[in-house]
């Protein structure tokens, strides 16, 4: 059995290192194109393993349906953070200068 991962670790907080300087900074737009790169891997793995529980292979319905429900969160998690920057982004454009 599979140890149970996070939907998206790349947003987790970073540890913090050493010096200051080393530290690399990732922008948002970094953090998007990987949970954009995570979420389609999810499918992608989740539409296999469907696949092979269609075509009889090794993978059983239940590793199929967990694989499933974790790309369905994936989506859905992708969908609140796009919702919330396309609201983030109409509140900045309704400020007056």
């Amino acid at each position: 059995m599979e140890a149970i991962q996070a939907v998206v670790p790349a947003l987790a907080p970073a540890q913090p290192t050493a010096s200051p300087v080393a530290q690399v900074e990732t922008s948002f737009g970094d953090l998007l194109k990987t949970m954009v790169a995570q979420t389609n891997e999810q499918q992608q793995a989740a539409d296999q393993a469907l696949q092979q529980v269609h075509s009889g292979g090794e993978k059983n319905l239940h590793d199929a349906m967990i694989s499933m429900e974790k790309a369905d969160i994936s989506l859905r998690y992708m969908i609140q953070v796009r919702n919330k920057a396309i609201d983030a982004y109409q509140e900045v454009m309704r400020m007056q200068v």
